[in-house]
């Protein structure tokens, strides 16, 4: 048995009580935030991003915008697995969330995030969108959110449908 004199014992304390919030934050990164969902579709990357474009067209929202890291990696010649997040937003809903709360802003545009499975299928990963506005404890965002639940979870459910 090892025996630590007490200024021994302090340090590593101190270092136990220092260093814990790297632990923390280690477990917390493991687990996704409050209201993520995944769905796993037996589409393959490319295939799905297409399907999903055509679904969030289909439910009349706007691809605000696209970035890809495997796909910036491909353009150096690095090969990564495919992974893609779509901001899809819509004007009208925009200004009604600006209307409700200017700091509410920065969670435009809601991002859906496709990753390729080690088996060649991609997953949709997404939080929904009641639980991204939740925090401000907004009566008009939540019940704005509510109406972007269903058109994200119609858009979802539309991309992995087989």
């Amino acid at each position: 048995m090892v025996r630590l004199n007490r200024s021994s014992a302090q340090w590593w304390l101190i270092a136990a009580i220092l260093l814990s919030p790297l632990w923390l934050h280690a477990a917390e990164s493991a687990a996704p935030y409050s209201g993520t969902t995944t769905v796993r579709t037996r589409y393959g990357f490319d295939t799905l991003i297409s399907r999903l474009e055509k679904a969030i067209a289909d439910h009349k929202m706007g691809l605000v915008a696209q970035a890809s890291a495997s796909r910036g990696a491909a353009a150096r010649g690095v090969k990564i697995p495919g992974n893609a997040v779509l901001m899809v937003f819509r004007n009208d809903y925009a200004v009604r969330m600006l209307n409700a709360s200017v700091p509410a802003g920065i969670e435009a545009p809601l991002r859906i995030y496709v990753n390729e499975e080690s088996d060649g299928t991609a997953s949709i990963i997404y939080r929904v969108p009641s639980a991204v506005f939740a925090p401000y404890r907004n009566k008009a965002l939540d019940e704005m959110a509510k109406e972007l639940d269903v058109v994200f979870q119609n858009i979802v459910r539309d991309a992995a449908r087989r």
